[in-house]
């Protein structure tokens, strides 16, 4: 990126058409900014999940209801490990324990069990977070983390540095989606919130050129991903100004399209 201020290089050119690599939402923010600003937004998955089959997973030779303890990093976690129980006709004991990374993934849980029947314990974002509650169980419990290809190392480093009696297993993989019905088609902003993401475009379309698209780009590891790309990041969030991507377009937008 050019050490210049955005301000005095930026030419803002209008926008009229935004493409966003995630799946669309029943209601958004977005709406709103489409309708304010006239402007054609499409949703677009540039990744999902693939579910690990009970054939391949039984060549861990391992099963669920081994292991009185089960880490849960994410709701995908939750979904894929409840599938293959139920694919290997395996119980888990009413007795099982079940750590979440955060509340919004215990919620999800319940989808699962019967909460007051289990005992869950919840932290705030991180595995440290649950710290104390995993300490107390460390002697006498053995662990499974469900993952996905992409592992979970924060996760797997702690469980190691703290000597857990752990296992993690591929349960799920998230990859790339097919998009090469959009190799013909040019949005003035596209939106991405993961570097595997930019993966995807990449895969897709080796050849990508920036030219006159705008890079919307949430979080700090999405855009080293796109600096590492040699691409111009345009429209950055989270910021104390913008704290949303919704708030960081409409920043943007009220000079493109003033």
């Amino acid at each position: 990126m050019s050490s210049k201020p955005e301000e005095a290089k930026e030419e803002y050119n209008p926008i009229k058409t935004i493409l966003i690599s995630q799946p669309e939402p029943e209601r958004s923010p977005y709406f709103d900014l489409a309708k304010k600003w006239n402007l054609q937004i499409d949703w677009r998955p540039f990744i999902h999940v693939e579910a690990v089959s009970e054939k391949e997973f039984r060549k861990n030779r391992i099963r669920p209801d081994e292991f009185s303890c089960i880490i849960f990093t994410s709701k995908n976690a939750i979904e894929n490990f409840f599938r293959l129980c139920e694919d290997m006709r395996v119980k888990m004991s009413q007795s099982t324990k079940y750590f979440c990374l955060t509340k919004a993934i215990a919620d999800y849980l319940q989808k699962f069990i019967i909460y007051r029947k289990r005992k869950v314990f919840v932290g705030l974002r991180k595995i440290e977070d649950l710290s104390t509650a995993l300490q107390k169980h460390k002697a006498s419990e053995t662990f499974l983390l469900p993952c996905s290809n992409l592992g979970a190392q924060d996760v797997v480093s702690y469980l190691e540095e703290n000597e857990f009696n752990f296992k993690s297993v591929m349960m799920y993989r998230t990859v790339s989606s097919d998009l090469s019905d959009l190799s013909d088609v040019t949005y003035d902003v596209l939106v991405f919130f993961s570097p595997l993401g930019i993966t995807s475009l990449y895969e897709n379309f080796p050849d990508f050129k920036q030219n006159n698209t705008r890079m919307a780009i949430y979080g700090k590891t999405t855009s080293k991903a796109v600096i590492d790309r040699g691409l111009e990041v345009n429209i950055m969030a989270p910021s104390p100004e913008t704290p949303s991507m919704t708030m960081a377009l409409e920043k943007y937008l009220k000079l493109s399209n003033k």
